[in-house]
């Protein structure tokens, strides 16, 4: 997951170097970047904690970096920012690691 995620945040930074120099492409493409490298280095954080509820709590924060990143990714989509089919590739794979990781915290929480 660790590999998955950095390339994930590879690929949020790909798109964001083709976003338009207007005011929107600047100020949602800040925001992709953010929250998209953010699931890569909230990952690795939370595969370093130093206790479950640790674990978990980082798992989280995780959950919400990628729920916002497919937030802005559906915004580029809708408003027809940039047209390039990677918008869609990672559109999927932020639902795919959302879904991991909310299972990921259910199972955290279910064991001992």
């Amino acid at each position: 997951m660790k590999e998955r995620t950095k390339a994930f945040a590879k690929n949020i930074i790909k798109v964001c170097r083709v976003m338009p120099s207007n005011r929107e492409g600047r100020l949602i493409g800040n925001q992709l970047f953010r929250s998209g490298t953010s699931v890569a280095a909230n990952y690795r954080a939370a595969c370093r904690g130093r206790s479950k509820a640790e674990f978990i709590s980082k798992l989280g924060i995780v959950v919400e970096e990628a729920d916002e990143t497919l937030f802005w990714l559906e915004l580029i989509k809708e408003m027809k920012t940039i047209n390039i089919p990677e918008v869609n590739a990672l559109m999927k794979e932020s639902n795919e690691l959302l879904a991991i990781m909310v299972s990921s915290i259910k199972t955290a929480k279910l064991s001992k």
